[in-house]
């Protein structure tokens, strides 16, 4: 069986791609092997020092612009001020089993950051995008469930691996709805997914848990790829023919490394009645929802992100102050 590798993708010569979290990890190895077929790169980053560091490691034309995924403002502000196409949208950008925190918004700090700060930040692009939408989750998926009735993690004791577990699991749920949704107005973009498998980068050093910690960095010398190979799944999703709403990972060693290939899912994770409800609560949560309508053929129609109005909304509003 031939492994997916960098020269595999094809050349991006005029081509623009938006990655976030570019400035290090997965994030910067996919936006670097992508800058080197010719793509434009415009790092999202909430680091922008760190961002122009990694751009100027990177070969091509490359772009930092600031984005906080764990804010709605910024979100929002990132999203206004683009102009032209997107060919590729790498929803690449997490955070790993930080002590209990929440974002600007009042939301629990994984579930806002790497759920629906990725899910704003794509329904306001939405109508720019020509191409793909890949969004990175992580084998931690199994780890979550949806509990629609705590979402924030506000009645029940904190369980860090558990809060991981259902931002990475809604991140594969709102691929599937995504996917719904654009096949339902006549778009041709592809939402796509995938997980990096065991990669060796700095997400998993912010745990303020010294013994987890150390683990982890025993764990990475001794079994994890690289960030290279770690990205070999997202750039598969990103450049590979393969339908909508699929899932990638590492093709070797029960998916924890070695080159790229279609992965499955749980039950739970193909579960349409809950990715249908999920994007119902994220738009509520977010005041954002899908811009694109089945009137324009060319799936471009111009519904505008207006505020979603629902009681539960506003009382989540109006008790975040």
């Amino acid at each position: 069986m031939t492994t997916f590798s960098t020269r595999d993708i094809p050349a991006m010569t005029g081509r623009t791609v938006i990655v976030t979290g570019a400035n290090s990890g997965i994030g910067r190895a996919a936006a670097t092997a992508l800058a080197a077929k010719g793509a434009r790169i415009v790092l999202a980053v909430r680091d922008t020092d760190k961002g122009h560091a990694a751009a100027a490691q990177m070969t091509g034309t490359t772009e930092v612009r600031g984005l906080d995924l764990a804010n709605l403002d910024s979100i929002r502000e990132f999203a206004a001020g683009w102009d032209g196409e997107i060919d590729l949208l790498i929803n690449n950008a997490g955070i790993m089993i930080p002590p209990k925190s929440l974002t600007a918004d009042g939301f629990e700090l994984q579930f806002g950051t790497n759920h629906l700060g990725h899910f704003a930040l794509t329904n306001l692009l939405l109508e720019h995008v020509t191409g793909r939408v890949v969004t990175v989750s992580s084998s931690g998926y199994r780890f979550g469930a949806i509990d629609f009735d705590d979402l924030q993690w506000e009645r029940r004791p904190y369980k860090v691996w558990a809060a991981y577990g259902q931002s990475k699991l809604a991140n594969l749920l709102f691929t599937a709805e995504l996917q719904r949704k654009l096949i339902g107005v006549g778009s041709s973009v592809k939402a796509t997914a995938a997980h990096p498998g065991y990669a060796a980068t700095n997400l998993q050093f912010h745990s303020g848990n010294r013994a987890m910690d150390a683990i982890s960095a025993i764990g990475n010398r001794l079994l994890a790829q690289d960030a290279d190979g770690g990205a070999l799944p997202t750039l598969y999703a990103a450049v590979h023919d393969i339908p909508g709403n699929s899932y990638a990972g590492p093709a070797r060693f029960l998916e924890w490394r070695g080159g790229a290939k279609l992965v499955k899912r749980t039950a739970a994770a193909e579960d349409m009645d809950v990715a249908r409800r999920l994007w119902e609560v994220s738009e509520q949560l977010t005041d954002v929802r899908f811009p694109l309508s089945a009137q324009d053929p060319s799936a471009n129609g111009k519904v505008t992100n207006e505020v979603v109005s629902s009681t539960k909304a506003d009382h989540w509003l109006n008790r975040r102050g």
